[in-house]
């Protein structure tokens, strides 16, 4: 049934479909699961893993060279033990202040498309200030993690290849560059890892390339989805509205009804239940979000949700988001800006949407203030 996605229509039909075959099924030779409990279980499970027994890597090819999100245990433990200090609460607690002087500098226009000039500059300024990356470079890397977001469905274009040199290049050059003089950001520390031969030369980049990408990807389409389903639901805007403190709530509920992430894959390292080694799970994370069996009207957008259990939107287990911290932050800041500087914000032109069966957003959206 998967199959049948083509990334633009809403995929819960479909899911709900899968659901009725029960909480574990078979869909085009892949096992199947749209049930919360099943899914989070799994995540968590260290008989699963991201890469088949013996360590090949997944087949089809990734833009991303020895990331962290492709490695198990122990090469995924040393990686991203190195990235985590950058995303300490704390260190978001410091950026806050930044993030709002950057939203509040987006949100001057009349009209505007939501996408192009405020969900995406937002996070993409907030993770190349974080990362090092000059600005005058980050408009390549902001279309560049567009690129690989898109690789998540098609596999590695010749264009997404070419893309992928350029921004190596670019990587290379900023390294060399904080080998010289170091500064205080991400790629100095991992530079420093790597003088200490904790990383090697590539898994700095991969790791640098993919902090990059889940440092916007997620945030853009949060910001995104929040604010079309806030529109969509006047009632909902109004309650928030009236309390902007809502804010963290109105995330947490928009990444549950409308997962910026809406599926990821795991493979069994031995036979458990049923599921025989070297066989892959799809996890359906926007369904699991949506089961009937832990949210009460699933499909009902409501931001006075109480999320018990917690939604599977940044996965769960060792693979945890590691800038979920960041993105539920800048979230919060860019709605809160959004109804302080723009309460009768309206749509006003069709949202276009993510040529995407993995990833849920939308390409444009236009709206107003007034």
């Amino acid at each position: 049934m998967l199959e049948q996605l083509t990334g633009h229509e809403d995929p819960h039909p479909i899911y709900e479909r899968l659901r009725a075959h029960g909480p574990l099924t078979r869909d085009g030779g892949i096992w199947v699961t749209t049930s919360h409990p099943l899914a989070n279980r799994i995540l968590r499970d260290r008989r699963f893993g991201v890469r088949p027994t013996g360590g090949a890597h997944v087949p089809g090819g990734s833009l991303l060279p020895e990331s962290f999100l492709e490695q198990d245990p122990p090469d995924h433990t040393r990686l991203r033990r190195l990235a985590t200090p950058a995303f300490s609460p704390k260190k978001i607690d410091e950026y806050r202040a930044r993030v709002e002087k950057v939203a509040d500098a987006l949100l001057t226009r009349d009209e505007f498309d939501l996408i192009e000039d405020f969900a995406a500059p937002l996070p993409i300024s907030v993770i190349s200030d974080l990362l090092g990356i000059p600005e005058e470079d980050t408009a390549e890397f902001a279309d560049y993690g567009a690129l690989v977001a898109a690789s998540f469905d098609s596999g590695v274009t010749a264009e997404m290849a070419n893309a992928n040199d350029k921004v190596l290049a670019l990587f290379d050059r900023l390294i060399a560059q904080r080998r010289q003089t170091p500064g205080d950001d991400v790629i100095s520390s991992l530079v420093a890892a790597e003088a200490e031969q904790r990383l090697t030369a590539r898994e700095m980049l991969g790791t640098l390339v993919l902090l990059l990408v889940a440092g916007f990807e997620t945030t853009v389409n949060l910001i995104g989805n929040a604010t079309r389903a806030l529109l969509d639901h006047p009632a909902q805007w109004r309650l928030f509205l009236a309390d902007p403190d809502l804010a963290p709530a109105v995330v947490e509920e928009t990444l549950r009804w409308a997962s910026p992430v809406q599926l990821t894959s795991r493979i069994a390292h031995e036979r458990v239940d049923g599921i025989g080694e070297d066989e892959w799970v799809t996890l359906l994370i926007g369904a699991a979000n949506r089961d009937p069996e832990v949210y009460p009207e699933p499909h009902r957008f409501d931001v006075m949700r109480v999320h018990k259990p917690e939604h599977l939107a940044f996965s769960s287990g060792i693979h945890y988001c590691l800038g979920a911290t960041l993105a539920r932050m800048e979230g919060d800041v860019a709605l809160r800006a959004l109804a302080r500087r723009m309460p009768d914000l309206r749509q006003t032109g069709p949202a276009t949407f993510r040529d995407s069966v993995v990833i849920r957003g939308m390409r444009s959206f236009p709206v107003s203030r007034s």
